[in-house]
């Protein structure tokens, strides 16, 4: 399983906070109790496609970028 990619708002430098849309095609255990309470486990992503990041800072659409975690450091987070 890979990690969650990182973002840099490229207009105002947010590193944190943002509004992903993203359409997943999953696949999952659903365990219904006897009362008929749905418990969903093992829940696996099989596609996932990212449609679009805006800032919650700015909302600048389309000026968000993916970044390298490992460019980050401690003191920009």
């Amino acid at each position: 399983m890979t990690s969650a990619p990182r973002y840099r708002c490229t207009s105002c430098g947010n590193l944190t906070r943002f509004d992903v849309t993203a359409s997943r095609r999953t696949r999952s255990y659903h365990h219904y109790t006897v009362g008929g309470e749905l418990s969903i486990e093992d829940e696996q992503v099989l596609d996932e496609a990212i449609e679009s990041v805006e800032c919650r800072w700015c909302g600048a659409a389309g000026n968000v970028e993916a970044v390298d975690p490992a460019e980050l450091s401690i003191s920009e987070g």
